[in-house]
């Protein structure tokens, strides 16, 4: 197995520290033969940004679900020493696991900043990592939309709004599900350098197609297929772009 080295841009994990996240033999089915999540392992340090590869229906955002308690698993999620495989989804919320949902789930009937004050709640009895006004200066084009409804942003604005509620929750790991889909290449420039600052922070697990936008940011990824681990390491420990995408990523 590849040794935890620095990859990307984001500071990197604190040396000498227990995992923050351990996965073991994780296992997710959706009552098909072939299991959408299959025996699967993976660890977050304290502070690291990890990615999770793979194609479409490899796994990848189950994993995410599962973790977070949304859909039913087995083997064991432990998250700080605690495990936390079968507690309801709110309860892992507030234990400090936040996801971004692929598709971003915003309530279209609240304004930009009620979206974001919902995050609030997860966040009960835990230091703040961002105030209001920090994730105002983190996208700096949403102050002007605090009063519009959810409904008419843009799917870029609305992913801002989505990454910000999750920083008021007060995360201590942060799942992010595709937050590229579907948006503009500057929009994605923009919304990555925002992540970049936040990967100082927090920790992170990053779902994401653009392999190169994943391994700039994370220390580590995983390569899945089939709902396993096929491959992982840091960025050079990895095999080549063009290797994953023609042995891996295909679609």
């Amino acid at each position: 197995m590849a040794t935890v080295s620095r990859a990307g841009n984001a500071a990197p994990p604190p040396a000498g520290g227990d995992h923050l996240l351990e996965v073991r033999d994780l296992t997710v089915s959706y009552g098909t033969p072939t299991h959408a999540v299959d025996r699967l392992d993976l660890e977050v340090g304290p502070g690291e940004a990890v990615a999770l590869l793979g194609a479409n229906g490899a796994g990848k955002s189950s994993t995410l679900l599962a973790v977070s308690g949304l859909v039913p698993a087995t083997g064991s999620v432990r998250f700080d020493g605690r495990e936390l495989l079968g507690r309801a989804p709110e309860l892992i919320a507030r234990a400090g696991i936040i996801q971004v949902p692929e598709g971003r789930r915003l309530f279209a009937a609240l304004s930009t900043e009620e979206n974001l004050i919902v995050g609030l709640q997860a966040g009960a009895g835990r230091d703040p990592l961002f105030t209001l006004d920090e994730v105002y200066d983190l996208f700096p084009q949403l102050p002007a939309l605090r009063r519009r409804g959810a409904w008419t942003l843009s799917g870029g604005e609305q992913q801002m709004v989505a990454i910000g509620r999750a920083l008021l929750a007060a995360p201590r790991l942060v799942l992010l599900d595709e937050p590229s889909l579907g948006l503009a290449p500057r929009v994605v420039q923009n919304l990555y350098a925002a992540l970049r600052t936040i990967a100082a922070q927090v920790a992170l697990v990053l779902v994401e197609q653009n392999i190169g936008l994943a391994l700039d940011l994370c220390h580590r990824a995983y390569v899945l297929a089939t709902g396993r681990v096929v491959a992982q390491g840091t960025h050079a420990e990895l095999p080549s772009r063009e290797e994953l995408l023609r042995t891996y990523l295909a679609q």
